[in-house]
């Protein structure tokens, strides 16, 4: 599983850094839960997040948001990921730690070390036996995340 769990990491990535938005919820199980917080946060127990979001259907009306009803400074991302920490879980699903790095470049030209941090994954396969996210908890390293988190991490 370690293997396909890096070619998901890749891919999910990829999906972000080549502006193919529209597929970004396909990496996550209908029931999923998303969420982007900081490491205080997480430490402290705290719910709450930067970006909050309990089913593949509130990622799709992210993505929609974004495209149509937002108004934000243009950006891509380039993001750099380390290696997946996996823990196989007796019930089948795996557990994974992933250390990120996210480049932000503006539309301007302008690049910038945007966040740091790790994925918290619980994977799961679906119906068709391929396999998503269940849970993916981003915990970027600062308590000082740019009001500009417009793109998912």
């Amino acid at each position: 599983m370690l293997n396909e769990i890096h070619g998901f990491q890749a891919a999910y990535a990829r999906c972000i850094d080549d502006d193919r938005l529209e597929g970004w919820p396909e990496y996550f199980l209908p029931n999923a839960h998303y969420r982007v917080t900081t490491v205080d946060n997480h430490r402290r127990g705290l719910p709450a997040g930067l970006i909050w979001a309990n089913s593949r259907a509130m990622l799709v009306d992210r993505i929609t948001a974004l495209r149509e009803a937002n108004i934000y400074e243009r950006h891509s991302y380039r993001h750099l990921l380390g290696l997946p920490f996996v823990e196989p879980q007796a019930d089948g699903t795996a557990r994974a730690e992933t250390p990120f790095m996210v480049a932000r470049i503006m539309r301007d030209g302008g690049t910038e070390l945007f966040v740091t941090g790790r994925y918290l994954d619980v994977f799961a396969r679906d119906e068709a036996g391929a396999l998503k996210l269940l849970e993916r908890v981003v915990v970027c390293d600062s308590s000082r995340i740019d009001t500009l988190l417009a793109i998912p991490l």
